[in-house]
């Protein structure tokens, strides 16, 4: 098997109590005959440099591959998601930032076709950096997001938010318009402590603003199997958490960096490798529990 390629089931042994069904018992999504209306998930981590955008990009175009249409949404500044794409997010004049504190830009004005077939975007730069200060005072200013993503839901199968590292307005505004909560999750220590205030800040979404948000999973990504320290993490994650992390986990490579470079999802720049593969994976295990 790819070093690159592991889920909880081969690694830890179908008798451990924190293995999952493993890849072999997630069916092949059927074909859709039409789509719409989106399962709209937040991509979503306080904490940076956890790979969120990486999967972000990746989970979106091995969905594509599976014929689902998708639409990414770049909610950080830094504009991350964009770049990842291959789109030079500082030259462009309507961004998310436009759809959020001008209600005369229309979403179409902002999409933008990516080189990926079946997946679109709507991309950020630095001026996002503004949007909290400017929505701070609005009316409903939770919602701006959900406002503007609304006209063109019937279109996509999913549409992935990739959230900045904090928990501030803009991050409240994807939960507050999104079906679930999709965190990617380093295996280590301090990426465990965080989750106890993130899953606190999605009840606390759910009970006041949006009532059909949920947890859709937790992605283990960078996963080094060398480690005991990694091991006992993610052991000490699926205890807490149980069905809710992803059997799929996605193991450090170098061929993420590469991609990066290249403007495009490893499941094009390296479609047989271990990381491609096992987006694949997630993206069957998003699908089936989209149903």
């Amino acid at each position: 098997m790819d070093p690159a390629l592991f889920s909880r089931a081969e690694l830890l042994g179908a008798d451990d109590p924190a293995a999952g069904e493993g890849f072999s018992a997630i069916p092949e999504p059927e074909p859709l005959t039409s789509h719409g209306p989106a399962v709209v998930l937040s991509m979503c981590n306080q904490k940076g440099g956890v790979g969120k955008t990486t999967s972000t990009i990746n989970l979106a175009a091995a969905l594509a591959e599976y014929g689902r249409r998708v639409l990414v949404v770049d909610l950080d500044p830094q504009g991350a998601l964009s770049a990842g794409l291959g789109i030079r997010h500082h030259e462009l004049e309507l961004t998310v930032y436009n759809l959020l504190v001008d209600h005369t830009v229309s979403t179409e004005e902002v999409l933008v076709r990516t080189r990926v077939e079946g997946v679109d975007l709507i991309p950020a730069n630095i001026d996002l950096s503004a949007a909290e200060i400017q929505l701070v005072n609005e009316v409903g200013r939770e919602q701006a997001l959900g406002r503007a993503l609304y006209p063109v839901l019937d279109r996509y199968d999913f549409v992935l938010i990739d959230c900045q590292p904090s928990l501030g307005l803009l991050t409240v505004n994807a939960l507050a318009c999104s079906d679930g909560v999709l965190i990617p999750m380093e295996c280590e220590y301090f990426s465990l402590r965080g989750l106890a205030l993130l899953t606190d800040t999605i009840d606390k979404v759910r009970d006041r603003i949006n009532p059909r948000l949920h947890l859709t999973g937790i992605l283990i990504t960078m996963f080094d199997r060398r480690t005991v320290h990694a091991r006992d993490v993610l052991g000490r994650v699926v205890e807490v958490f149980g069905d809710k992390v992803f059997d799929t986990l996605v193991t450090r490579t170098v061929r993420f960096p590469e991609t990066t470079v290249a403007g495009e999802p490893i499941t094009t720049w390296a479609p047989k490798s271990g990381g491609a593969q096992a987006y694949r994976a997630l993206a069957r295990e998003v699908i089936q529990r989209g149903r």
